[in-house]
């Protein structure tokens, strides 16, 4: 299950988490963020219990934009052990998208 978080409860997430933090950084008006949505949904179900996946507007949340240096968007981090471990940028289907996360966890 996929939760949005904001900046605070993202920065929270990466410190205390033990798992693998996937992170769609995203906005309502972006069209290829819009195709990823289900595709992040559906990979996420395959991971629950292994891996963490999380939604953060960055209309909402331009700090963490910022802090990662999200530039365009969808743009998908993997976090472990408090520090980004990848990036995806862009749509990609859900077999690129699993495979992204294979790699970290």
């Amino acid at each position: 299950m996929v939760k949005h978080v904001n900046a605070a409860e993202l920065e929270e997430l990466i410190k205390t988490s033990e798992q693998l933090i996937v992170c769609d950084f995203w906005a309502t008006w972006c069209g290829p963020c819009r195709m990823l949505a289900p595709v992040f949904e559906e990979v996420s179900e395959s991971y629950e219990g292994k891996a963490v996946f999380v939604k953060v507007d960055v209309d909402e949340n331009g700090e963490a934009a910022m802090k990662y240096g999200i530039s365009s968007i969808p743009n998908v981090l993997a976090f472990k052990g408090g520090k980004v471990v990848g990036g995806s940028l862009g749509f990609v289907p859900a077999s690129a998208l699993s495979s992204f996360v294979e790699k970290y966890l």
